[in-house]
């Protein structure tokens, strides 16, 4: 059985009961955490894009675990600079590990490590699509509303959809909406959200905006799992 934990933000731990994923670990620093960087020693880190809150403890947990950080070249470049365990990935590219496979999709958004330099570029934001157990994941990563989402949708038919609705940044609800109806998933689960005050929104009212739909939302407050 493949389990999704929300740990806050745009964090998530993906399980299949032998090994597991964490995608986005902003935990150090993020006021919604459910638990800290310390209490994870995942299998494979994913990486959507290189901002602060998704790239957060990735480096450090993964030079703690040996966790593999697999994300799209330039972050895996940076990342693997900082001394952690990296497999690079493009837009598009799909690739099997032991623990399952996963494959990076575009996302409309923007993506670069703040140093005291200034931004270094992190490379193309992305979606991830995760299959592992025999259940598939579309984490959206950031992004803006797309029609190629019912491609997404339709060409790998996820069990699970992860989309942001926080506006300013993302999508907002009214939008996440959309994508829901073109993506069709089984199941989603709203995410990036009430974290600052610039994306505060109610996850409710995403949910019942899709009443009609054959979709099954759920809203998760961090630590809370669901099974896909």
């Amino acid at each position: 059985m493949t389990s999704v934990k929300f740990l806050g933000h745009s964090c998530f731990l993906v399980s299949n009961g032998d090994q597991s994923v964490l995608i986005d670990p902003f935990l150090t620093g993020n006021p919604k955490a459910s638990c800290t960087a310390d209490d994870v020693s995942p299998d494979a880190i994913l990486l959507s894009h290189a901002h602060a809150d998704h790239l957060g403890d990735a480096v450090s947990i993964s030079q703690r675990t040996g966790a593999q950080i697999v994300t799209v070249f330039e972050l895996a470049m940076y990342c693997g600079g900082q001394g952690a365990n990296v497999h690079p990935m493009g837009i598009g590219g799909q690739r099997s590990f032991d623990w399952g496979t996963v494959k990076f999709v575009q996302a409309f958004h923007s993506s670069g490590i703040q140093t005291e330099g200034g931004f270094l570029y992190g490379g193309m934001p992305a979606g991830i699509v995760l299959t592992m157990g025999g259940k598939t994941i579309y984490h959206a990563g950031d992004t803006g509303l797309f029609s190629d989402m019912q491609l997404i949708g339709r060409r790998h038919s996820p069990d699970l959809a992860i989309l942001p609705i926080g506006d300013n940044f993302t999508m907002g609800i009214d939008d996440a909406v959309e994508a829901t109806i073109m993506i069709q998933p089984k199941k989603v689960v709203p995410m990036h959200y009430g974290t600052f005050d610039v994306i505060e929104v109610d996850p409710d009212e995403f949910k019942l905006k899709l009443t009609d739909q054959a979709v099954e939302c759920q809203v998760l407050e961090p630590g809370e799992s669901l099974d896909v």
